[in-house]
């Protein structure tokens, strides 16, 4: 498969993923965050922003790697 088709696919995979991500992370820290003090929000949230990125690491991978 070429780069150019990879990268097209691997968009739209992430664009799918953060679709569904947001909202979830955006239920969660509305039902539970928001009863924590104001320094574990800030962790919380922190986490919440970057986590995101760790499932979607292979998939950039892939998208990345040259053509044979």
């Amino acid at each position: 498969m070429r780069r150019r088709t990879r990268t097209l696919i691997g968009t739209l995979a992430i664009l799918a993923f953060v679709c569904l991500y947001g909202p979830l992370a955006m239920s969660l820290a509305d039902s539970r965050i928001s009863e924590t003090p104001a320094a574990v929000q800030a962790v919380l949230y922190s986490i919440l922003g970057i986590a995101w990125i760790f499932p979607l690491m292979p998939l950039i991978r892939w998208m990345e790697r040259p053509d044979r």
